[in-house]
């Protein structure tokens, strides 16, 4: 089981693959998935001891689901993520404390507890890949036959992830890598791959959208309320700024009032708010030009097809286009949506939708990310906006399980067969006893002339 822990909401993954596997290589499937309620446990950093409550639930489910027989061997994991990430860079105490009241809590559960962290961005984005490329049968293929197989043809697909706090991409890239520290080899199955990977921490959708809520308050002076672009007409947001301004993702004011409130007005210009998307990030600086993403950080050209999956493909099957759409009805659909007015989409659409207001934002948001800044204007095809493959959610979590499980060994399973020992020993000496059987039949029918006939009663084969 693995607590997915991240910036705006938590989840449990529970897996489970044959008991019989040959050299810690089994077929996993998703058995559960339990959607822990209130937000990341980030959220709690007043109230540590609450985030440890908030997992009650789904480990009550997950006692309902294991066999007790099999609970105390059943291994448990909690990775945070950014939002962790984040709060471990205000104030490391709190994220401490965070920490030690989850571990409390799931301890005192009857499993096999193998603690609480904190992944960093790279491994958050490798993770999702070994998930992408397993869940794929990329790496190695297990055949109806009960044989584990190097597909031919082998075929690796990259990973885009975007969550609340950050947002990561891996791929194996179709040239040379120019910067060491932006890779990573692992070596699955006896075959050595090289995987560039990078999370850019503060550009997931939550924290880009605090980021274009910051810099439209500055660009607007002294003009009340706010105009935003990406915001419906007739929508209005009004918070404080010891709101606004709560995250190191943003440049507070050397004073300011965090009592004070400002109202941002929705004005649906779809138009202006992709072009203030390009505000919140740097898309020119790059040391190794042209090879780099956004922010200056480097990114060997994108190759290959990808899995766009998280707050990509809720937004894009939102506006239903998912799995795949061309590239110029995303931008048609995404256009057509933003013009709409708050009171129309309130009429169509339940206002009780949470995201309803940053669907918007968020598709502009995410068509800036994936054009500017990973440069996919040639190889949008390459795209697919999906939540699962083979029934089982694509995330980090099912990488990071089978990592730490060492259900992927890093050489080639020596015995290729599904099948155990014993069975296949039985069984093979079955098959040798049949051919015995039946070559002595064939013999003494052979010997055998009744009557001394040898024409009549010839046996003939």
């Amino acid at each position: 089981m693995v607590f997915d822990a991240g910036s705006t909401h938590t989840s449990l993954y529970m897996y489970r693959w044959p008991g019989n596997k040959e050299n810690n290589t089994g077929v996993v499937s998703q058995m559960l998935v339990c959607d822990v309620d209130g937000d990341g446990i980030s959220s709690y950093a007043q109230d540590p001891p609450g985030a440890g409550l908030s997992l009650r639930k789904c480990l009550e489910s997950a006692l309902a689901v294991v066999p007790a027989n099999q609970q105390r061997e059943t291994p448990v994991y909690l990775g945070a993520t950014a939002g962790m990430r984040l709060l471990q860079l205000q104030n490391h105490t709190q994220s401490h404390q965070v920490l030690e009241q989850v571990t409390k809590v799931i301890q005192g559960y009857p499993f096999d507890f193998r603690g609480a962290r904190i992944l960093s961005g790279m491994e958050e984005g490798a993770y999702g890949w070994i998930t992408i490329n397993y869940l794929q049968e990329s790496f190695i293929k297990y055949t109806f036959e009960g044989e584990w197989v190097s597909p031919k043809g082998r075929k690796i697909w990259g990973a885009l992830d975007m969550g609340g706090s950050s947002t990561q991409i891996a791929f194996t890239p179709g040239q040379p890598v120019q910067d060491p520290a932006s890779t990573l080899g692992p070596k699955l199955y006896g075959y050595q791959y090289e995987v560039y990977t990078h999370s850019y921490l503060c550009y997931g959708k939550e924290q880009a959208m605090r980021q274009l809520r910051v810099h439209l308050l500055k660009m607007s002076g002294s003009t009340r309320p706010v105009k935003h672009p990406c915001y419906h007409l007739g929508y209005n947001l009004t918070l404080t700024l010891g709101d606004l301004y709560d995250s190191p993702c943003v440049a507070r004011p050397v004073t300011f009032n965090p009592a004070s409130e400002v109202t941002f007005t929705g004005t649906s210009e779809p138009l202006r708010c992709l072009n203030q998307m390009k505000n919140i990030m740097n898309l020119t600086a790059c040391s190794l030009a042209p090879d780099c993403g956004f922010n200056g950080v480097y990114q060997p050209p994108v190759s290959g097809n990808f899995f766009a999956f998280s707050t990509y493909y809720y937004t894009f099957d939102f506006l239903g286009l998912a799995p795949q759409s061309s590239l110029s009805q995303a931008t048609t659909t995404i256009d057509t949506f933003c013009k709409r007015t708050w009171d129309s989409l309130k009429a169509e659409y339940s206002e009780k939708d949470k995201y309803l207001r940053d669907y918007c934002a968020s598709a502009n948001y995410i068509m800036t990310v994936l054009l500017d800044g990973y440069k996919f204007n040639q190889t949008w095809g390459n795209i697919y906006f999906q939540r699962q493959v083979a029934d089982t959610d694509i995330n980090w979590t099912l990488g990071y399980m089978l990592n730490l499980t060492n259900l992927i060994p890093s050489e080639r399973p020596l015995v290729v067969t599904g099948v155990q020992h014993g069975q296949w020993a039985a069984e093979v000496f079955f098959i040798a006893f049949a051919v015995f059987l039946s070559l002595l039949v064939l013999a003494i029918l052979l010997l055998w002339n009744p009557g001394g006939n040898t024409t009549s009663d010839a046996i003939t084969l």
